[in-house]
């Protein structure tokens, strides 16, 4: 899928969740800018753990369905992720790398940083179970 028919996918299904944006999608998965606002901050001026959890699950979900087309049903079945330091308001940017894309499982290398900086805020890895084709 390209970046356009991804953001159109996003946009359909999650209308309130239009603060993600896919930005590229590249040979190994894709890129996810999250528009950060205050309802992603927490207190002490940085953005919360759960925020960062769902741009690496959104950044993973796109990554695959770049690759496998429109299967809306692929689901999380594991998200392990590591927060390294901490971010600023500032938008946030995941990059998603595909380490294996089979027929039933996908895995995927997900690492955030803010924008301006390339120093990682957060390293995930998620994978999805992907539904059988007919």
């Amino acid at each position: 899928m390209t970046v356009e028919q991804l953001n159109e996918l996003l946009g359909g299904g999650f209308p309130a969740n239009r603060t993600y944006d896919v930005t590229k999608v590249t040979d190994r998965g894709c890129e996810v800018r999250l528009a950060v606002n205050d309802g992603h901050g927490r207190p002490g001026g940085t953005v919360s753990g759960p925020t960062m959890m769902t741009l690496a699950d959104t950044a993973a979900w796109m990554a695959i369905l770049s690759r496998i087309g429109p299967v809306v049903l692929a689901v999380t079945t594991s998200l392990h992720i590591d927060f390294l330091r901490k971010p600023a308001i500032a938008d946030l940017i995941a990059d998603a790398d595909l380490l294996k894309l089979g027929t039933r499982l996908a895995i995927v290398d997900v690492r955030i940083h803010s924008e301006g900086s390339m120093d990682l805020v957060a390293s995930a890895q998620v994978t999805y179970s992907i539904p059988p084709r007919r």
